[in-house]
């Protein structure tokens, strides 16, 4: 008898690679039957990532002293493939699950209609980002990153119209760019250490000789480069909001995970291979995260109060909180980095459902509608068609009303202020650098505080001009019943997220202290007991 518990780790790499690869079987007409398939995929994932997050929570003691592994084929590691679900990991696929879900729902308000293959594209890109985020090796992480971002390329240009095209082109240029980085720094350090494993790497960094040790370090530099890139940390970002801003909603509020996904793995090698027990190497890079880190926050503060469009403001929110967590990173303390944690979780969840409202607060532009025609049958319906959205819609006052309380709790989050959980992450940050007390803890203080500040101001400015101050001639707000879920459920998230706040730090310390002591997480791949 099959003991599916023991599977239960790579379901949400496979299931939704099964299934894509099904969909590609299909005709573009079974949209019924797509959407089905895909809302099924993603319910079953977010009930696996669940599990594995009660596991995670449940199973360690006093900051996390285990790691569930699985050995594909039961090879043992440094020699076979492993998957690792820790406290951290687990965190990030449940965020995956619960985002790219609430994105699937408002997608099929309209967006899937917009053009082939959405379904397929979508399903691919959560097997890229969970396979991202669970494996052990650098290797593996390499195709899971280059299957996610494959996905993203097309999801990037779904709808088609020439905005999408124009940002598209970059984004695929950069990220390219990136995987070129990505291969010569795997290659650096698989020169250098005979491994790829991330646990057996970082048994080996502390033994490295001195004539290797510089080569070592150009290769993980070159790999930290391609992965700043992808968390769109100053200067590299210049790609990310033009880019979010022109994709379609759905896929914009999905790309927030990505530069997640680019933050996860410097965390995850900045404090597995340059840990206290790293020797020469202890330490390395994390001056640049710091400095490249506030720098990503001030450059996304002014591009978000400088922001004329909400969707391009979304972006410059997403690169406001993959810099803080980097700045957290830099100074080196636990209980900062457990409140950068906690912050990365509603952040990026505010982001998301941001991205949506804004395609609801400005639709109706013609760069909105754009260009999109579907390529595949002969019965083309608009999908932009009010009749085809799907029946209920609210054109009523109340429909403003919604609008406007979304939009708040979207500020409130983003810009980090009370009573939701954006406001809990940051006050959590700002007490760890008060206790730290040096000059670089209060540089990150002082700044997250301004930063506050500028979100605040940009995002009043936008939200009056799109929600009170509309031309007399516009078109009254419609909102489908699909977007409505979509975004009252990733609002509720957050909302669950505060008022459950004193839990969530709890795990985020724990995490925070897993992760500063790298022997447990080496011991369970390499020592530990797995499948």
């Amino acid at each position: 008898m099959i003991d599916w518990n023991a599977h239960l780790i790579i379901g949400p790499i496979v299931l939704p690679m099964i299934i894509a690869s099904a969909m590609l079987l299909l005709d573009e007409r079974r949209r019924t039957l797509k959407a089905a398939l895909s809302l099924s995929a993603m319910a079953a994932i977010l009930i696996m990532a669940l599990v594995l997050l009660h596991e995670s929570a449940n199973g360690a003691v006093g900051g996390g002293d285990t790691a569930r592994v699985y050995r594909l084929g039961s090879w043992a590691a440094p020699y076979g493939i492993v998957l690792v679900a820790d406290r951290l990991s687990t965190m990030m696929v449940a965020l995956t699950s619960v985002l790219g879900g609430c994105a699937l729902i408002f997608a099929l308000a309209r967006w899937d209609r917009a053009g082939p293959r959405f379904h397929a594209l979508f399903l691919l890109l959560i097997m890229g980002v969970n396979g991202a985020l669970l494996t052990g090796d650098l290797f593996n992480l390499f195709v899971f990153f280059e299957i996610m971002l494959a996905a993203s390329y097309g999801l990037a240009l779904h709808g088609s119209g020439e905005a999408r095209v124009r940002a598209g082109v970059i984004y695929i240029a950069v990220n390219l760019t990136a995987s070129l980085l990505f291969l010569i720094g795997v290659s650096l350090i698989y020169g250098v250490m005979g491994t790829l494993n991330m646990a057996d790497v970082a048994t080996r960094v502390a033994t490295i000789s001195v004539d290797d040790l510089g080569l070592f370090h150009i290769g993980a530099a070159v790999l930290g480069t391609a992965f700043l890139i992808k968390c769109a940390m100053w200067p590299m970002g210049f790609w990310l909001p033009p880019t979010y801003s022109a994709a379609s909603a759905p896929a914009a509020a999905v790309f927030a995970i990505l530069s997640k996904v680019g933050v996860y793995v410097v965390i995850r090698l900045s404090l597995l291979l340059f840990g206290a027990d790293a020797g020469a190497s202890t330490g390395f890079g994390l001056t640049w995260l710091f400095v490249g880190g506030l720098a990503t926050i001030a450059f996304g503060t002014f591009g978000l109060v400088a922001s004329r469009d909400l969707s391009r403001a979304a972006g410059f929110g997403v690169m406001i909180s993959s810099g803080t967590v980097l700045a957290s990173l830099g100074v080196g303390d636990a209980a900062t980095l457990s409140g950068a944690l906690f912050y990365l979780i509603g952040s990026t969840l505010a982001c998301a459902a941001l991205f949506l409202l804004a395609e609801i607060l400005q639709r109706g532009r013609e760069s909105d509608v754009g260009e999109a025609r579907a390529v595949f049958d002969d019965e083309y319906r608009d999908p932009f068609d009010d009749e085809e959205r799907n029946e209920p819609g609210l054109v009523i006052p109340a429909a403003v009303a919604a609008l406007g309380g979304a939009f708040l709790i979207c500020t409130l989050m983003v810009a980090g202020l009370p009573p939701l959980a954006g406001f809990v992450g940051k006050l959590s940050m700002i007490s760890a650098l008060v206790g730290v007390g040096d000059a670089a803890a209060w540089t990150l203080a002082a700044v997250l505080s301004v930063s506050s500040l500028g979100a605040l101001i940009g995002l009043t400015r936008l939200g009056v001009g799109a929600i009170w101050t509309r031309d007399e001639d516009a078109p009254a707000f419609v909102v489908g019943a699909a977007e409505l879920t979509a975004v009252a459920a990733l609002l509720g998230a957050c909302v669950f997220l505060a008022i459950f706040a004193g839990s969530a730090l709890i795990y985020t310390d724990h995490t925070a202290a897993w992760l500063a002591d790298p022997q447990g997480y080496i011991h369970a791949v390499l020592g530990g007991g797995g499948r």
